[in-house]
């Protein structure tokens, strides 16, 4: 597991002790007693046997005593991907579910979004939501933001300031919105969404880029829609939308789009369905329109906590996998009131169970799938996975560390002797931000915060 031009890599940090993560083959792969060393790039330089840190050290030339040890109920992870979250609902998550989804956005969500206009109030809740996500753990967030083109770069800022990998869409809706001031006409949309992609990308943030963001058919125009799928094809950018959440929602579209197959078709036919591609929910999509995702690549955004809360449906993740369709999971807040992905990991096993309940032949998602689905299943939805996800060499270091038994912390551990993947569940099932010690994102420890590069 060991670079191949090690002589010309200079290692910056090395970490010794558990590393938890997935790979390709297996759900949870278990590294105990192992080494690993980061680049000052932030990439993983090696991977070898902790039995080895005499000849690594003078073979990558590191001080053994300068290596970082975990303690014995600790562990490193990978980061988690959150992806799909609405940045600029923060201000009202945990509360305000007592709607189905379309009346919903008209009551709570466009006048809330509507106030970004206002910089000031941007910043405070921008900044609320990226220091609230790294301290839950999600190193990559996938960010809706709003209309607004400033606070939606101002977003970008704020990701970058922290440390926090992320794509962040400047939302672009031209036609059936009911609050009056919160809507776009379709010419300024497409200018906006340029003039937002081009200053982002002039801006040259490493773990920051823009995602080409339609909100969804509903509220978008055939004309508008092609514009967005010429300007991500053009600048090679990732596309993000929503997709069949509800029934009424997916009945709505085809009224609007009659000429066209399917929900799926529609983005499908304006170039809005590539192997960059992560929509939202997907809880109503049919065999057909599954297999459209495989063929393009596109990917889906599990946010079950929001399926449940907003009444949209239930998503049978089991059915997405055997379709051999890319699947993350997601918080989707404020539709789903936590902005944890632990809360996606338990929910998402929580919604398998359900299909159970009805049919004692599902066969239900185990925790160690889910694992994967929250680090490595969100870096493929999102075509980072050749970037993060898991351990290897080559990949930057996007990381948590876990201590199961951080003083004051929801875990209590009775056996202080159980093996690694036990403390593994404990964590998706118990733990909170008060066992997550330590952030990583490219090397960089971003958790705990360092005063002086806060915004």
């Amino acid at each position: 597991m060991t670079s191949s031009n090690e002589s010309a890599v200079d290692i910056s940090h090395v970490y010794r002790g558990t590393f938890v993560h997935s790979t390709y083959q297996k759900p949870v792969d278990i590294l105990e007693d192992f080494l690993v060393g980061v680049d000052v790039d932030g990439k993983i330089a090696f991977i070898e046997s902790g039995q080895e840190v005499d000849s690594l050290s003078q073979r990558w030339s590191f001080e053994v005593s300068a290596v970082t040890h975990l303690g014995q109920h600790e562990f490193f992870m990978p980061g988690m991907v959150d992806t799909h979250i609405h940045a600029s609902q923060y201000s009202f998550a945990g509360t305000a579910l007592d709607l189905p989804l379309l009346e919903w956005l008209n009551t709570y969500t466009f006048p809330v979004e509507a106030r970004y206009k206002d910089l000031g109030f941007a910043r405070n809740v921008y900044t609320h939501v990226v220091k609230r996500t790294l301290r839950n753990g999600t190193t990559t967030a996938c960010y809706f933001a709003t209309i607004n083109t400033d606070a939606s770069l101002l977003l970008a800022q704020i990701a970058n300031d922290f440390g926090q990998r992320a794509l962040v869409g400047k939302v672009c809706m031209d036609i059936n919105n009911f609050v009056p001031n919160y809507k776009e006409m379709p010419e300024e949309s497409q200018k906006e969404t340029t003039r937002f992609i081009a200053e982002l990308l002039k801006r040259e943030y490493l773990l920051v880029k823009p995602v080409v963001t339609p909100r969804f058919a509903v509220s978008c125009s055939s004309t508008l829609l092609n514009h967005l799928g010429e300007i991500a094809q053009n600048n090679h950018l990732h596309i993000q939308s929503h997709i069949s959440e509800t029934k009424d929602e997916v009945q709505l579209v085809k009224e609007l789009f009659p000429d066209y197959d399917s929900y799926t078709d529609i983005y499908h036919k304006h170039n809005l369905l590539t192997d960059k591609t992560v929509m939202a929910h997907g809880c109503h999509l049919t065999d057909e329109e599954l297999n459209l995702f495989r063929v393009s690549g596109a990917s889906i955004a599990h946010c079950p906590n929001s399926n449940i809360s907003l009444c949209s449906g239930m998503l049978d993740v089991r059915r997405v996998l055997n379709h051999k369709v890319k699947l993350g999971l997601g918080t989707d807040v404020a539709g789903g009131y936590s902005p944890s992905m632990l809360d996606a990991v338990r929910k998402t096993l929580d919604t398998s169970k359900i299909f159970t309940i009805q049919d004692s032949q599902y066969q239900t998602l185990t925790f160690q799938e889910v694992f994967r689905l929250a680090t490595l299943g969100g870096s493929q939805a999102l075509s980072l996975d050749e970037q993060i996800g898991n351990f290897e060499v080559g990949k930057d270091f996007d990381a948590l560390r876990v201590n199961t038994a951080a003083a004051g912390g929801p875990i209590d551990l009775i056996d202080t002797g159980e093996e690694p993947e036990k403390l593994l569940e404990k964590f998706l099932n118990l733990g909170d931000d008060r066992n997550i010690v330590e952030v990583y994102v490219a090397g960089r420890r971003v958790v705990p915060f360092v005063e002086s590069t806060l915004v």
